[in-house]
């Protein structure tokens, strides 16, 4: 196995020297642990001639405690030191830090483990620090961290003006295959962040064929419904449950790994979904009943995902293939998602995490999945072109 250092690894072997002598905020959640799992908060405290001025907790809070779509308010200290401000309030503001709150900073370090989905909003978060430490001129050092669906995939549609969210803050591939340092360098060049004083500290022993269970890293589920690797693998596809009134399997000990909905029969659906064929995946029928969320305290039926061949699993051609079947299976049952989500109200959720409406109004005009998804290999492939100049390993 391969022994792969993080960013936080590599700054704190050279003794935090990139920051002595600075006042510093920290972007951080519980998965910025180093390979002995001490928290990068606790470490920059300890740091010589560091001054750690406050904490910045993205969606979750900095803590993971809290679920999704849960505004969470400023206040608090961590460890009786610094000031905790949180990046995901009640409003659509509230996803970026103010230039009161960065004033008194000489430089922010970014500490986040992605997933390698677009509609992940940790990196948003990113993207909008870096935004506004541009507007003010403030120096960003991000350290980098492995993408634990490895580097080499690519996958799914590109995001369209007109839908940016919060889960599709910049035109990236649905599954990216980009390191967070990868992202933060594309988008300070894409979005033309040219007063940005960015530094990436980089992974050290990380190769794009490796996968998280690879590095010899310890997992820390970076938010409550990510507790394991195998949920990270099938994320990028069966997020696009969130977007209709199927059940992604938040509530249960499996979340987006089990999915369906009361009136589904569990066996009908596995048995359409293994005839699809699709690549290294095998659909179980099951039952199960969510704990909270969507049909909590309901039987629901449906499927759970086993990924028996991850190199060759699809994950966002199959989360397609997933929402298609369901949604046929469940006749006047099926519910795109109407309510305001991440902020939005209009255009509503489903359009935002397929990043436009192509793939809403395919399905209702009765395309199949397959055929929905051959407009997305033009994408992929000028994804992958523009991504070269950015990649890190």
């Amino acid at each position: 196995m391969q022994q792969v250092l993080t960013g936080l690894d590599v700054l704190a072997g050279e003794g935090f020297q990139r920051l002595q002598g600075q006042r510093i905020g920290l972007v951080a959640h519980p998965a910025s642990v180093d390979n002995r799992l001490c928290h990068a908060a606790d470490m920059l405290q300890n740091a010589p001639r560091v001054k750690l001025e406050c904490l910045f907790g993205p969606e979750h809070g900095w803590a993971g405690h809290a679920q999704d779509l849960e505004p969470l308010r400023s206040g608090g200290t961590h460890n009786r030191s610094p000031r905790v401000i949180s990046l995901y309030g009640d409003t659509a503001a509230s996803l970026r830090p103010s230039s009161d709150q960065l004033e008194d900073l000489d430089t922010l370090v970014i500490d986040l483990q992605d997933i390698g989905a677009r509609y992940y909003t940790f990196q948003a978060t990113m993207l909008y620090c870096l935004e506004a430490a541009n507007a003010v001129g403030l120096r960003v050092l991000v350290l980098d961290r492995p993408n634990p669906l490895g580097g080499l995939g690519i996958e799914g549609p590109s995001l369209r003006t007109g839908y940016e969210s919060f889960v599709g803050a910049h035109d990236v591939a649905t599954r990216h295959g980009l390191t967070i340092g990868e992202l933060a360098r594309l988008y300070q060049a894409e979005r033309k962040m040219d007063n940005l004083d960015l530094e990436v500290v980089p992974c050290r022993g990380w190769a794009r064929g490796l996968w998280f269970d690879q590095t010899g890293l310890p997992w820390v589920l970076p938010s409550p419904n990510m507790p394991t690797l195998e949920t990270a693998v099938v994320y990028p596809g069966q997020c696009l449950l969130e977007g209709t009134n199927l059940s992604e399997g938040r509530g249960t000990t499996r979340p987006f790994e089990l999915c369906g909905a009361p009136w589904l029969n569990p066996e009908v659906v596995a048995r359409e979904l293994n005839q699809e064929n699709l690549p290294g995946v095998a659909f179980r029928p099951t039952r199960f009943q969510p704990t909270f969320q969507k049909h909590a305290g309901k039987l629901c039926g449906g499927v759970q995902l086993h990924v028996l061949d991850r190199g060759a699993f699809q994950p966002v051609r199959t989360g397609l293939a997933v929402l298609a079947q369901m949604r046929r299976l469940s006749g006047e049952n099926f519910r795109w998602r109407s309510e305001p989500y991440e902020f939005v109200a209009d255009p509503p959720a489903i359009d935002l995490l397929f990043g436009s409406d192509r793939e809403r109004r395919g399905l209702e005009a009765g395309r199949s999945w397959r055929e929905l998804a051959e407009a997305w290999v033009s994408e992929e492939q000028g994804f992958a072109k523009r991504r070269r100049s950015f990649l890190l390993y």
